[in-house]
């Protein structure tokens, strides 16, 4: 952006650290439950940080190319980034420090956050550079009516089941295709939250992103974005009747809901930021302006923490957190908050230090 919306780049701040504080805490046995995602059907605060990030990257898209014309540079262009992003994340997957860097073939997870991002963001700037806004909207309504019709009542192909359902079962589209194209390539043995199927609802997530970051282009008052709120929050959540909230099939009503709220605490962001100029969240801003390359970071120097032995029953990561963090004055729950929290500060400085320095790491 020539000219940077404050509030979008704290919002993507603050998403980053929210992901690495979900993504890091000192026991996976002991976490709060508003840092767990929902277990199936329904939505928590760790279940918004993902939609969060393809909201922001919607908005980014829109501010990126809105001056820019489809030529086959502009594919070139964003062809690559998309495959930088995928291949960053398939990295992450296939990484294994002071081995050869693989992790086995035969069981490598395919999908992936890095990989989702990537995908979604070539096909959404590619719609955004060929289409206006109503047919951005349009495409964006007919996706996920299509999406609820096709999982929820195309009969499955199976010889004991053909109901389909939302929950998690061989009979549910999403956990269907995925096992049956993806096969071991998979987070568990029978689903992926970043699968095949429930990537096409993802892409709706961005496209809401591009019709905000269109919304917010000079925008002076906040009456249509906190309507814009409104309409997604209400809809999303009267979907639910019919179409349960759901991020790991990332179903329609999941889109809508967490969607109004991004959109809602954009709006809230930008009123005090851009709008009143009262100064907060800056430290969120540095971190938002290298978005992937500290998540990127994170994850990569969390895996190698776990991996890294110290010793034959500890690593890194759990040397420093039983060492450190475990206290008989805290409870297990706090000393994995606090280690999590502590994690997150590093970066918060890191993101200090690389502002800082000017430095801005495009992926």
């Amino acid at each position: 952006m020539a000219k940077r919306i404050e509030s979008v780049d704290i919002l993507r701040g603050f998403t980053i650290v929210a992901m690495i504080l979900v993504n890091t805490p000192g026991t996976w046995n002991a976490i709060y439950t508003p840092l767990k995602h929902a277990e199936w059907h329904g939505l928590t605060p760790t279940d918004l940080i993902f939609p969060f990030f393809l909201f922001i990257v919607g908005i980014s898209i829109y501010f990126a190319y809105k001056n820019k014309i489809a030529t086959a540079s502009i594919y070139k262009k964003i062809i690559y980034r998309s495959l930088k992003l995928i291949g960053l994340g398939l990295f992450l997957n296939l990484f294994l420090p002071f081995f050869p860097f693989i992790n086995g073939f035969e069981t490598l997870r395919i999908p992936g956050v890095l990989q989702r991002i990537g995908v979604v963001f070539l096909l959404t700037a590619i719609l955004y550079l060929n289409c206006n806004w109503k047919k951005l909207l349009g495409l964006a309504i007919l996706i996920l009516i299509s999406y609820w019709l096709f999982i929820g009542f195309v009969p499955i192909p199976n010889l004991y089941v053909t109901i389909p359902t939302f929950d998690r079962a061989p009979n549910n589209w999403v956990n269907y295709i995925d096992l049956h194209i993806l096969g071991k390539h998979m987070w568990q043995p029978d689903y992926d939250p970043e699968g095949l199927l429930s990537t096409i609802p993802a892409i709706v997530t961005c496209i809401i992103g591009v019709l905000i970051g269109k919304l917010i282009d000079g925008l002076t008052h906040m009456k249509l974005l906190i309507l814009a709120a409104v309409a997604l929050l209400v809809s999303g959540y009267v979907f639910n009747i019919w179409f349960p909230i759901n991020k790991a099939i990332w179903s329609s009503s999941f889109v809508l809901v967490t969607s109004g709220w991004a959109v809602l605490i954009l709006a809230a962001i930008y009123y005090l930021k851009d709008i009143k100029k009262i100064e907060f969240g800056t430290i969120f801003k540095y971190v938002g302006m290298n978005a992937i390359t500290i998540y990127f970071l994170s994850s990569f120097i969390t895996k190698s923490m776990y991996l890294i032995k110290i010793g034959e029953n500890s690593n890194i990561h759990s040397y420093l957190y039983e060492t450190v963090f475990v206290q008989s004055f805290f409870s297990e729950k706090l000393s994995s908050l606090l280690y999590a929290i502590v994690v997150v500060i590093f970066y918060l400085g890191l993101g200090y230090v690389l502002y800082k320095k000017k430095i801005f790491i495009k992926v």
